[in-house]
């Protein structure tokens, strides 16, 4: 297991289902994270205390998701120096569109990286996080260039089509 983490932050529990794809990637590479559900409009507080601390803590990125108005990503990465992975969740009123439309448009400044709409999203944020932490820590690039090796051939091995 490495030595760094990643915050997994939703905007509800009823998120959980697609960001624990992104929970399930960091297990399989060995990584620690912390899972929250955390509002950025009803627990701003909350948010901002618990993202401010992350550096000192250790952690390495956060993995943010959220529906609707999609504001938590934004807000998370207000509050840290730390690489934010958005995910878009779907919802009912626009499928999603709605959600990614809110996480990608952050100001100048304020960087987020936003990926795909739910489950998928969540599951590439936790590579992105993978791949970050990879850069400073020679094990875990191993495993994500055997990871990425690996993939490839299976879609090779598959390529044949009788």
């Amino acid at each position: 297991m490495t030595d760094f983490k990643v915050a997994i932050v939703m905007g509800s529990r009823s998120d959980l289902d697609a960001m624990q794809e992104a929970a399930d990637v960091l297990t399989q590479f060995g990584i620690g994270y912390e899972m929250r559900a955390l509002s950025a409009h009803r627990t701003p507080a909350a948010v901002q205390e618990y993202i401010s601390g992350l550096a000192d803590r250790g952690f390495a990125a956060v993995i943010a998701g959220a529906g609707g108005a999609a504001h938590l990503a934004g807000v998370c990465a207000s509050h840290t120096h730390l690489p934010v992975f958005g995910v878009p969740m779907r919802t009912s009123m626009a499928g999603g569109l709605d959600s990614l439309l809110s996480t990608v448009q952050m100001p100048r400044g304020i960087p987020v990286a936003t990926t795909a709409t739910g489950g998928g999203g969540a599951y590439n944020a936790a590579l992105l996080a993978v791949a970050v932490i990879a850069l400073s820590d020679a094990h875990m690039r191993e495993k994500y260039i055997a990871f990425r090796t690996a993939q490839t051939q299976k879609v090779l091995d598959q390529s044949v089509i009788d």
